[in-house]
């Protein structure tokens, strides 16, 4: 298989290492030309993606942020083989979705929204790794949901990379979800970090501020494109978070023992019915 991949910062940089160490031809692309020429010195890439082999990859991986993917493949939608499926990593699917799927009816090759459940607060190729997707999930958002040729078809396409289960989705619910389960989690702990009791925390922490604070170092670009492309459900949530600390504070300041007990027990069996004794 020739895989052909955009961007090559931690997600691609992770696919390229992925796909190369099963064996397969890897061609990428990436603004920085540097960090391009240090793969293919390295092994990890065979070399330059181009228009002019485009048509000979079986998967193209774009790695981009969304606006930049979206322009990529406006950029080399002719070049896409008709045999090829593309296929986006974005952290926000609906505008990608949108656009790749214009894109793919006009030149007839297929697309599929994918976001890859995997990563760490660090970015860029020297952070990348073959192992990063190993048994974590992948979400896609394919153009039709009955299309079970397409599905299997993805599934086989991503097994070098190792993911443990593909979830399929539609690019509202995606974006709607994600907001929680990541982009919530990134506000909070960057915000949550800006105490200024955090300078003093060495010799009282543990496990708990370590989980806290581990995404609270970011980049800062990538994060605020993405928090800016799903502000209205990031927003929902903000609003529904400051109202539930709200309750919290009035609590404490009210001294209300008994009301303190329900909201904590509240949360604590909410969280044992949505994930178990499973994280």
């Amino acid at each position: 298989m020739i895989v052909g991949i955009s961007g090559i910062g931690l997600i691609g940089g992770s696919m390229a290492k992925a796909y190369k160490q099963a064996g397969h031809t890897v061609l990428v692309y990436d603004r920085d030309k540097s960090i391009a020429a240090y793969a293919q010195l390295s092994g990890v890439s065979d070399g330059e993606l181009t228009p002019e082999n485009l048509p000979d990859c079986d998967l193209v991986l774009i790695a981009l942020y969304p606006t930049d993917a979206i322009n990529y493949m406006e950029e080399n939608a002719p070049y896409f083989s008709k045999n090829a499926v593309v296929m986006d990593l974005c952290g926000t699917k609906r505008l990608v979705c949108q656009r790749g799927f214009e894109l793919a009816k006009e030149h007839g090759f297929t697309y599929v929204g994918g976001h890859p459940m995997a990563g760490t607060q660090f970015s860029g190729f020297k952070y990348s790794s073959a192992d990063l997707f190993r048994d974590q999930p992948m979400v896609i958002v394919p153009p039709a949901f009955d299309d079970i040729y397409l599905l299997q078809r993805v599934k086989d396409l991503l097994e070098p990379a190792g993911f443990s289960h593909m979830s399929v989705t539609n690019s509202a619910e995606h974006d709607k979800i994600i907001a929680f389960t990541s982009q919530m989690a990134h506000v909070v702990s960057n915000a949550f970090i800006k105490s200024p009791t955090a300078r003093l925390h060495k010799g009282f922490s543990a496990g708990s501020y370590k989980d806290l604070t581990r995404v609270a170092w970011l980049n800062e670009d990538m994060w605020s494109d993405l928090f800016l492309e799903n502000k209205d459900y990031l927003v929902d949530e903000l609003d529904f978070l400051l109202t539930s600390l709200q309750q919290y504070k009035d609590a404490l300041e009210s001294g209300d023992r008994d009301r303190l007990k329900a909201l904590l027990l509240e949360g604590s069996i909410l969280k044992e019915e949505v994930d178990g004794n499973n994280d």
